[in-house]
Parts: C-alpha cells; structure tokens; sequence
C-alpha cells in the first residue's frame, strides 16, 4: 500500500486524522460554543428580566440570537495571495476568491485558505541559519544532502535552491493528496537532482553543463510532482555551488588547470596551422601556375620552330640551292655576328701575285675591346 511506511492508516499516525493531516484546520472565524453562548445569555437574561424567569417569549428570543450569531460566522475572508477552498463536511466543495466570503457556519461547511501565489523556496545542501552574535544568517552545509556521485565514479558537491508554489486550479490536490508538501518537494527536488548527476560525467558538471542539468532536473521534479497529483508547480531550479568534495578539491584544481594548458596549446597549434597551411598551399599553386606556364611556353616555341622548318623545308623543295645558299647565310651570320674577324681574300691576292706572302695579322690589336666612352 502506499501508506504503509506511515502507519496508523492511510493519512499517517493515529487514525483520528484526515487526508490532508490533522483534520481540517480553517483559518477564517472560530465558530462560537453555541451552549456555552446560550448559557451566558440565559445567566444575562435571569439578571435582566424581574423575577428571574425566562418563559418561553425569552428562550425564544435567546435561540433566534443565537441562530443570527451562528449564521454570521460563516463569513470569512480570503487575502489577496490566498485562496479559499471549502468544505461541506470535509468533502471539497468550491474555491473562494480573494476577498469577503460566506460558507455555511460550522460544522456544516469549513474553509481552507492556503497561500497559492506565494513562490516557497527549498534548499538541498544547505541552510540558512540566524546568526544572533552578528546579526545576520548563516550559511551551513549539509553534506548527507550535498554529496553525489557522478556516472564516472567520481563525488560532487552540489547546492540545489528549488522554487514552486501552489499550481494553478490545484489548491484540492495539494491540500488533500499530499501530507506535507514541502517535505515531498524537498524529497522529489533531492531525488531527481542524484538521478540527473547520476547520468553525468563530472567534467561537464563542473564546467558548461550546468544550464543544461537545471532543465533536466526541473522537468523531471514536473513529471514526478504531477503523477503524485500534489498540485505543485515548480518555477525555477537553482545551482547554488557545484564543487567537488573538500578533501580533493586542490587536485581537482591542478587537473583544471592542466585541461586549460591543454587547450592553450592546442589553440596556439591551430593558429599556427591556420596561418602556414593557407602560405603553403599559396606556394604551391604558384609553382604549379609557373610549371603550367613553362610547359605553354616551350611546347608554344617547338610548334613554332616546327613550322618555320615545314615552310623552310618547302620552299627549298622548290629551289633547293638557293635555300641551301640562304642558310648558309643566315647560319654564318649568326656564328659570326657578334665576334671580331679578319676576312682574306685569297683571289685578290693571287690576283696581285701576292703568292706565298703571309699576311700580318695584329692578334694584340684583335683582342683590345673598344673603350667606352665614359672611360678615360
């Protein structure tokens, strides 16, 4: 059974109790004791009237006042962040709006006005306790509360704050399906903070997955309030402190900064590679534009060189002494354009009869270059 860890009954220890803890407990106007209220009038009206004698004109007149009084106790009012829930003989029956209400007097209706627009705030690892000798609270860890353990083994300290308040149209569930609500929010708040740490590795814990592990724990508070039907809604979600345990905290430390080094280093590497790799590349197709452009230029050159022998090739087909004459020409012209030489001629001086005559030939004037003129 659901309540068996309870005892005494399905609403908790002693069975003279109600569903929503220990019977219905109104916050409007305690209804006056109608036979002590007719006994002191009676005391008043022996005094009053001669004689001492009521009659039945004077009961009558006590029980019609005693009537009106009863039937103004029924008026109650409902503050402005409350709303009235009412009883007709512990049964829920309707809600009361904020402001100046009226159920049936006592013990025919009751009303319950809890604080619905109230947001209640619930620590899990830690308190706030008064600090008399200085005037202010305190901050007290709790770590049977704090202490988790992660899905990679390893032990957090986390401080959780989680904020709800009454659910909107569900003032009857959260008065009567639940006995004490914030003890289930603080047990289902713990609980499903364990199970999302639980699922996590502390790395990410410790560092960006904070918002992340807030949402979760918050819809999973949600689904689990929700199926109690406890007529809880929860606000927000908190991380107060995420650490790890105090005794291996500075270890902790080292390997963060460790990890920070790590990626110093790997940031500086991918700089570095950003700024080489794009200049190499450059390099590269550069050699490759030269390469392509050399190949144009020499395969552009023997076309060309192919065609001047296929037109020089005809033309001495069609007269082949006179372009055997040319070449040799133009080939003497080009071995000896740009050198200094001293022509004989050989029928001139036989002509002469210059034979046997060897000409003089000034080899120290041949190799003097002439000067420039900018030199003296």
């Amino acid at each position: 059974m659901p309540w068996s860890n309870q005892g005494g009954g399905p609403w908790g220890s002693g069975g003279s109790k109600g569903p929503w803890g220990s019977g219905p407990q109104s916050s409007g106007p305690t209804p006056p004791d109608l036979e002590d209220l007719l006994r002191r009038s009676q005391d008043k009206l022996k005094s009053v009237l001669p004689g001492g004698n009521l009659g039945g004109r004077g009961v009558l007149l006590i029980a019609l006042a005693a009537v009106v009084v009863w039937g103004f106790s029924g008026f109650f009012r409902v503050e402005p962040d409350e709303l009235g829930v009412v009883l007709r003989f512990g049964e829920y029956t309707r809600d009361a709006k904020p402001g100046l209400n009226y159920h049936l007097p006592y013990p025919v209706e009751t009303v319950l006005t809890p604080k619905v627009t109230r947001v209640n705030r619930i620590d899990i690892g830690m308190r706030l306790i008064e600090d008399p000798r200085r005037g202010g609270t305190q901050l007290r860890d709790v770590p049977e509360e704090s202490l988790m353990l992660t899905g990679d083994e390893n032990i957090v300290d986390v401080d959780v704050s989680v904020f709800w308040l009454v659910k909107t149209g569900g003032a009857g569930d959260y008065l009567f399906n639940i006995q004490n609500p914030e003890g289930t929010v603080k047990a289902v708040a713990e609980s499903a903070m364990r199970e999302v740490i639980g699922r996590s590795d502390i790395q990410p814990i410790l560092t960006g997955a904070r918002q992340t592990i807030e949402t979760a724990v918050h819809d999973l508070m949600q689904r689990v309030l929700d199926s109690y039907q406890a007529g809880v809604q929860v606000t927000q979600v908190q991380m107060q402190k995420v650490d790890p345990p105090a005794q291996v905290i500075d270890s902790f430390r080292d390997v963060q900064a460790a990890r920070a080094d790590l990626e110093r280093a790997q940031n500086e590497a991918q700089t570095y590679a950003n700024r080489v790799v794009p200049e190499a590349r450059g390099r590269a197709a550069q050699i490759q534009q030269s390469a392509e452009a050399y190949r144009e230029q020499t395969v552009a050159e023997a076309r060309g060189q192919a065609a001047r022998f296929s037109q020089v090739y005809e033309q001495y087909k069609k007269a082949p002494q006179v372009t055997r004459q040319r070449i040799y020409l133009e080939t003497m012209e080009r071995v000896f354009g740009g050198t200094d030489k001293i022509i004989l001629d050989q029928g001139t001086q036989q002509g002469t009869g210059g034979q046997g005559v060897v000409p003089i030939l000034p080899l120290n004037e041949l190799t003097k270059r002439p000067e420039t003129g900018g030199t003296r």
